[in-house]
């Protein structure tokens, strides 16, 4: 059980406390509700730009990295399609520079032509290296598009097109900046060796004083029920053939979404996995094959991708595959494989709530979903998962109308 205490400021800033005495640490987890998604179509990577130019120093302070460093802290960063996040972890005794940095950047962002030209080619130069010029690394923007018709998951978090991040302009920056960077569109997470009551005068201290801004009501379209199967041949310059294939699947407060979870371990969770099992050791057709998803709070994509052995053909390979998914939905699972992966997915949760930084993150990301407390009932979730359960989310999910597939073959 991990316990925590939450308030909400005047402003709108909602904010979670879990003590943690056992350490000398603190972590100041600050999460913003904005991610890709919330781009504009024609001016997409925005949300990924902003994860860069916010350590680009503010008003005040020219450099966010060296008070916190001078502090014994350390700090990263993460931007998805639906949300931001920022997180510096610091010798407790300090934990008010983390304060003065966060509330300060909230507040006064720098905003000028040469930090936003470096951090635009940083970005630029990111887009190059792992999406233009890597082998396979445009896959999951050409996924995108071939999945997503409506919905913005259809653009990668790095953007749409290279275009837009290097045309972006300081107006389109502030505009997006001012919308969603503002006290009732984030979550403040402390956890660690601190009290409620100190975090609630540091909070009113630091944040309270912040202008409000308004809250920003998301109203994205949603992807229409895809009912004709999807194909896209590739020919890239890449050492060998590969197959990916991608249904839709649910979002992530359905109660099917613990389902799906546990059908991805079932399919490719690993070396014990069904589709490892059998396509690689037995039928040794690839190199390698996984099943996961995302996680994304919209209704995202669950994905089989796989290296095939050098002179398997895509026709035997896909079969293969389909083959696999063909047993899962004509028989049920035996009790005993199903509670395997639980106890992996138990064993996974208890590992990640080792870490301070992991709590205070899946405490910001669980009251970014509307509900804290899921952080202490998610294992009953997946353990009320039955085999029959498995069964019938395979035959949804893995009808052929449903899926999407892209051939990558190896050659000019």
């Amino acid at each position: 059980m991990i316990h925590f205490e939450q308030f909400v400021l005047q402003n709108g800033l909602k904010v979670i406390v879990h003590e943690d005495h056992s350490t000398p640490m603190a972590v100041v987890d600050v999460m913003y509700d904005v991610g890709a998604r919330d781009e504009d179509p024609e001016k997409t990577g925005f949300a990924h730009l902003f994860e860069h130019l916010m350590f680009g120093g503010s008003v005040n302070i020219p450099s966010y990295d060296e008070p916190l460093q001078a502090a014994g802290g350390e700090n990263n960063a993460y931007t998805t399609n639906d949300l931001t996040n920022y997180y510096c972890q610091l010798p407790a005794e300090n934990i008010e520079t983390a304060f003065w940095l966060e509330s300060d950047r909230m507040l006064s962002l720098a905003f000028g032509e040469k930090s936003l030209e470096v951090q635009r080619k940083v970005v630029s130069e990111e887009f190059k290296e792992h999406y233009l010029n890597k082998p396979y690394g445009d896959v999951w923007h050409k996924m995108r598009t071939l999945a997503f018709k409506v919905h913005p998951y259809k653009w990668m978090t790095i953007g749409a097109e290279l275009s837009h991040i290097e045309h972006a302009t300081l107006h389109d920056v502030q505009q997006f900046f001012f919308k969603h960077y503002t006290p009732v569109n984030a979550i403040l997470v402390v956890a660690g060796h601190v009290t409620v009551e100190q975090v609630k005068q540091l909070a009113e201290k630091w944040f309270g004083d912040i202008p409000s801004g308004e809250k920003y009501i998301r109203t994205l379209p949603p992807e229409p029920l895809q009912r004709t199967a999807r194909q896209l041949e590739v020919h890239a310059k890449v050492p060998i053939d590969a197959i990916y294939k991608s249904w839709h699947i649910y979002p992530r407060l359905d109660q099917r979404y613990y389902i799906t979870d546990l059908l991805s371990e079932i399919l490719g969770g690993g070396a014990s996995s069904r589709l490892f099992q059998s396509l690689v050791k037995e039928k040794q057709l690839f190199s390698n094959i996984e099943c996961y998803h995302f996680g994304t709070i919209d209704a995202g994509l669950l994905t089989i991708d796989g290296k095939l052995v050098k002179g398997v053909s895509m026709q035997d390979a896909e079969a293969a595959i389909e083959a696999e998914l063909e047993k899962l939905k004509v028989s049920t699972i035996e009790e005993k494989e199903l509670q395997k992966v639980k106890n992996k997915t138990e064993s996974l949760i208890a590992f990640e709530d080792m870490s301070l930084m992991n709590r205070a993150n899946s405490l910001a990301f669980y009251t970014l979903l509307g509900d804290t407390s899921m952080i202490n009932n998610e294992l009953q979730r997946y353990n009320n998962v039955t085999p029959a359960d498995i069964k019938e989310d395979a035959v949804t999910i893995f009808d052929p109308g449903n899926s999407n597939t892209l051939y990558y073959y190896a050659g000019n």
